[in-house]
């Protein structure tokens, strides 16, 4: 059989040394709640789970970074840079910049070029991924995964040997692979959405975007902290963040079938039922009361994960109502428990001076 000329044979598989074995759990407090922030991708539409993250920081927290209050995050795409960003101590409200004020500088253009680049999307990736990568650089410098104060998880899919793949830090003695791994080129590799940007190639491997197999990484999480540490599946609560969907229709084409007709639905459809089929299982494992879902409404005509302008009128509102609506019920399963014995500490050391 004839060989790739560009294929590098030495290079191994990132899946090679892969545990067979189930894996030592470390010691978890007995009955202490292990909580999870899980975020979708979906490029600048990030923008409704960072801003809603940082509504809740405002309402509850007094604006302190709301990542500290969760042992473990995971997150795919831009999901996946947001998380990277809370791991490093930052607050949602700082992240929002990325898109409110960084966004047009990653998907340059206004309504008539993005248009073309649609259309130019069908042969080649229309956004240079060189402008997201020096927004990354702005935030994360030279910073190392591996120095997230926060357990993180971030899905991409390795392409040489077409694998998927979660970059994760080193919060388990098994894992020692991605801790000296750049926070850049982590972000980059979750986010290289395969009709937005090129994918990335590094050290003889090639990453594409983690939503092309977990857009809603929910899963990862729960998978992840049940594996890694002694707690019963009830003590996992799991707060998952989307960006929004259009709502879902197969027409009387798509039910004839063929290549053509279903070129647009296939992804769509592909990321839906993934997105479902996450929180479906997360709910069976861990108990739906133990789960909080926040999403943007289902509309006819979803925002282009390209479309700034449209995305910064549209979401933050949103975001807003749905901190609004369910601000208690987060803050109550993910917040007050942390709050309440931080306040304990702080009183205590008062008494004693």
């Amino acid at each position: 059989m004839p060989r790739d000329r560009d294929y590098d044979h030495t290079v191994p598989r990132r899946s090679d040394g892969t545990r067979q074995t189930l894996r030592e759990v470390q010691p978890w407090p007995t009955g202490k709640p292990f909580k999870i922030l899980s975020i979708d991708g979906g490029g600048i539409l990030g923008i409704l789970p960072c801003m809603i993250l940082a509504e809740i920081e405002k309402r509850f927290l007094n604006g302190e970074p709301i990542g500290q209050h969760f042992d473990m995050i995971v997150g795919t795409s831009t999901g996946g840079i947001i998380a990277l960003g809370l791991g490093q101590g930052k607050s949602a409200q700082e992240i929002s910049k990325l898109y409110t004020e960084r966004g047009r500088y990653i998907f340059p253009g206004g309504r008539w070029k993005r248009v073309l680049r649609g259309w130019a999307g069908w042969a080649f990736t229309p956004y240079d991924r060189r402008n997201l990568e020096r927004e990354l650089r702005r935030g994360f410098g030279d910073g190392l995964f591996g120095s997230s104060s926060t357990p993180t998880c971030i899905p991409s899919f390795e392409g040489r040997y077409g694998e998927p793949y979660v970059f994760k830090t080193p919060h388990h003695p098994d894992y020692k692979k991605d801790q000296f791994e750049r926070l850049v080129d982590v972000g980059l590799s979750t986010a290289a959405a395969p009709t937005i940007f090129a994918a990335v190639e590094r050290n003889g491997y090639v990453f594409a975007d983690g939503g092309i197999w977990a857009n809603n990484p929910s899963m990862i999480g729960v998978v992840d902290a049940m594996t890694c540490y002694d707690i019963d599946r009830t003590q996992i609560r799991l707060l998952s963040l989307g960006c929004g969907q259009e709502t879902y229709r197969m027409r009387w084409w798509h039910r004839i079938g063929g290549k053509l007709v279903w070129a647009g639905l296939f992804v769509s459809s592909a990321m839906r039922a993934q997105s479902h089929n996450a929180l479906g299982q997360a709910g069976l494992l861990i108990g739906r009361s133990n789960m909080v879902r926040l999403d943007a409404p289902e509309v006819a005509r979803r925002i282009g994960m390209d479309d700034v302008a449209r995305a910064l009128v549209d979401m933050p509102p949103v975001a807003r109502a749905l901190a609004e609506g369910a601000g208690h019920r987060v803050a109550e399963l993910f917040l007050n428990s942390d709050v309440a014995i931080r306040d304990e500490v702080e009183a205590f050391s008062d008494r004693r001076q």
